[in-house]
């Protein structure tokens, strides 16, 4: 088998700097890194520097010490770019529903790593001590209607079920955790929380290196090939053979192994942040610093950065004067949802791209014997991504793959793919509508 396919990037901002985000701004140093000038051997490549790459390397070493190589800088994609809510669930398949598509066993072993993939979090920040990455504060999901509030009793009666750490909150509770009355009730989990993303990657890099693990930045994987003694990646100026190769690209994925882009919908997704707010503002709107995102298609969230910064942000469907409309539509949002802000001042706009499956699920994939891979983060990528990392991990280690704890499945590619993907975004205005719909 040979596949040598050139990469090719598909996102209009791909470039070589970061963007002008908070996360950028407020992160502490990246270790010094360079790009592959010369041909390498190693056990184990991982070609992405984010939170799969970056997971699964940590689970590998020190005993096994991989090369990770990044088309850009670590965390130039979805993991510096996100909101840093840290969700111990799915996006839409609650336990029940994923039992009964995976099956009891296969759905339970997915439960479980879902459950615990907020600790998991946490557990590494602590382990590897990651400067000011991350807050185990919980996560609270506010109910938008009250059929939505039918659908958080269920919700958290099936997890805390299998041994999440939630609670019911009814209206009062939740207005007293969030300083708002917008909402009908909600949840917490309390494992959950918020991270700042890119000093959670940058932690993650360092404690990679100081493993003993190899990470060469700006070097883009231009080819994969096998032949009879393994695998060989080919950058512009350099190589690296090796046995096995974990994909851990996601929604930034291009088209290095065939189809597999096509098998997910890439959607881009904008995050803001607030200048600082007054301590006494702070006090009123979510005084226990949780993270907070509600039961809309069209998301509503906030969560704060470590001064002060209100961190929120939407989905555009057509990019015009995208900044202008953000500042009005977002700053109107926190407006209704917390008055007590009064006019919004924006600092910090960015965007970035997250990877979405047409049913919502994330996929687990051995592309060919040796080459590892999932896609599918579907707004849950800070946790989701960091306990996938550990599930390839586990394969590379050579975990039989009817042990994984997610069903490993063959490429399925989104019919009509380039339409489909072009015209991803205007898929809010049907989420639109379905907010606007009671559940019973």
């Amino acid at each position: 088998m040979k596949n040598n396919v050139l990469n090719k990037r598909n996102f209009a901002e791909d470039a070589s700097k970061l963007p002008n985000s908070v996360w950028v701004k407020t992160a502490p140093s990246v270790i010094e890194t360079h790009s592959l000038e010369e041909d390498i051997s190693t056990e184990v490549v991982i070609i992405g520097a984010g939170y799969t790459g970056l997971s699964a390397a940590l689970h590998l070493a020190p005993d096994i010490s991989p090369v990770v190589i990044e088309a850009n800088e670590v965390g130039y994609g979805a993991s510096g770019r996100n909101n840093g809510l840290v969700i111990p669930t799915l996006s839409k398949a609650d336990p029940e529903e994923i039992i009964r598509i995976f099956g009891q066993e296969k759905g339970e072993q997915t439960i479980a790593l879902i459950r615990d993939s907020a600790s998991l979090v946490f557990n590494l920040i602590r382990k590897h001590n990651m400067e000011k990455a991350g807050e185990q504060t919980g996560w609270i999901q506010p109910a938008h209607s009250p059929g939505r509030m039918k659908l958080i009793e269920k919700r958290v009666t099936e997890w805390t079920k299998r041994g999440l750490k939630a609670d019911l909150l009814d209206r009062k509770q939740l207005e007293g955790l969030v300083g708002s009355s917008a909402w009908f009730g909600g949840w917490i989990a309390h494992d959950g929380g918020t991270i700042h993303p890119m000093a959670y990657v940058r932690g993650m890099a360092k404690a990679v290196v100081n493993l003993g693990a190899r990470i060469f930045t700006n070097s883009p994987a231009l080819s994969l090939t096998r032949d009879d003694n393994g695998w060989l990646i080919r950058t512009k100026n350099g190589s690296v053979k090796a046995n096995r190769v974990i994909l851990a690209t996601n929604a930034y994925t291009d088209d290095l192994w065939p189809k597999l882009r096509r098998t997910i919908i890439p959607v881009k997704t904008w995050q803001m942040a607030t200048k600082p707010l007054s301590d006494n503002i702070r006090k009123a709107i979510l005084p226990g610093r949780h993270g907070l995102s509600d039961t809309r298609g069209d998301l509503e969230f906030a969560r704060y950065d470590w001064d002060g910064r209100l961190v929120s942000g939407a989905s555009l469907i057509f990019d015009i004067n995208s900044e202008k409309r953000l500042r009005a539509h977002v700053g109107k949002r926190l407006q209704k949802n917390f008055p007590q802000l009064g006019q919004v001042e924006w600092e910090f706009i960015w965007s970035g791209f997250l990877s979405m499956t047409t049913d919502y699920l994330p996929r687990l994939h051995v592309l060919a014997p040796g080459v590892f891979t999932w896609l599918g983060c579907n707004g849950r990528g800070v946790a989701l991504s960091t306990a996938m990392g550990s599930v390839l991990a586990d394969l590379v280690r050579g975990q039989p793959i009817k042990d994984a704890p997610l069903p490993v499945t063959d490429l399925k590619t989104v019919p009509a793919h380039g339409l489909v993907t072009q015209f991803a975004r205007t898929n809010l205005l049907q989420r639109r509508r379905n907010d606007k719909k009671e559940f019973n």
